[in-house]
């Protein structure tokens, strides 16, 4: 029997909408998990992710949990569309008689993660924007006293303000910064994530050829996505900080992934590359849960089924 073609467009719209879906549900954690991650002993404005949403809701209000909510929006639709319908066009492509052995998967996993360096060159610019201006707002609205004393500028600054500075202080390199540990942490996630959800998603179909139900591909999506979260964390510390442009003066700064890890080892110890791994794993399970059931219901093909068909 021929093998079933699978629908390229169909599979990047699945993917898109899922990511939009997804990350619309699961921000607020996100945005905890990213002002958690840049704390360093000198300065702690959280004690957990509850105390920081808490403090968020209190000091911007409701939609404060969604500030850069859009820039993310932005970054996901396509990294989503890319990552999981690459990984459904590599594992299509391996199969034997429908078949993947692990290493397969994992490689079918791998070059869904690299196809995402194109881009991630974008996201990671976005991301960087992100960060900053997160840490910022937080300062601004937590410690008023730097803004008295001039250490906090008192509005936020916007992404065009933070990419001049950028273009002015480091080049065009600067819009880059924590590129390297991107991809250190994406390829990675998605070498254990395809795999782990695909085996999961397997023991809860109906039969051999009969998808899994909705809720069978939500708790996979859910453990396969914090377990590879959790995994990739100590990176994404690393990303995090990198990626932070304005420290207080009790602060390190990094020239580099190599610097930082040193750098982190040595003033904070080992268990500071799990800070927000709770937080990450409480984004990601959800996060790919949502995604993937939205994923496997066919939007996409759905959509493209209106569509006129060519004719030969």
């Amino acid at each position: 029997m021929a093998d079933k073609q699978i629908s390229l467009p169909a599979k990047l719209i699945n993917g898109g909408i899922a990511g939009l879906i997804g990350v619309t549900c699961v921000f607020p954690i996100d945005l905890a998990k990213t002002r958690l991650q840049n704390q360093q002993n000198g300065c702690r404005l959280y004690t957990s992710m509850s105390d920081c949403l808490i403090k968020t809701i209190r000091s911007e209000g409701y939609f404060g949990m969604y500030r850069g909510a859009a820039v993310n929006l932005t970054l996901v639709t396509p990294e989503k569309a890319i990552k999981l319908a690459a990984n459904d066009f590599f594992r299509h492509h391996l199969s034997k008689d429908g078949k993947l052995t692990l290493l397969k998967e994992m490689l079918a996993g791998c070059g869904a993660g690299t196809c995402q360096v194109g881009e991630l060159l974008v996201t990671c610019r976005f991301q960087l924007f992100s960060c900053q201006m997160a840490r910022r707002t937080a300062q601004r609205k937590l410690m008023p006293e730097t803004v008295a004393a001039g250490t906090v500028e008192a509005k936020s600054p916007t992404a065009m303000q933070i990419t001049r500075q950028l273009l002015k202080e480091k080049g065009i390199a600067g819009l880059y910064k924590g590129l390297g540990a991107t991809l250190l942490r994406d390829v990675p996630f998605s070498i254990i994530y395809f795999p782990l959800f695909a085996n999961l998603n397997n023991l809860g179909k109906r039969g051999s050829d009969g998808p899994a139900p909705f809720y069978v591909s939500f708790i996979s999506g859910c453990l396969a996505g914090s377990t590879a979260a959790v995994a990739v964390n100590p990176v994404d510390v690393i990303k995090t900080r990198l990626q932070s442009l304005t420290r207080g003066s009790t602060e390190d700064t990094y020239s580099g992934v190599t610097d930082c890890i040193r750098k982190i080892l040595r003033n904070e110890g080992p268990t500071a590359f799990l800070k927000g791994a709770y937080c990450r794993a409480l984004v990601i399970a959800p996060l790919f849960g949502i995604a993937q059931v939205v994923y496997f219901l066919g939007v996409g093909e759905f959509i493209l089924s209106f569509l006129p068909k060519k004719h030969d």
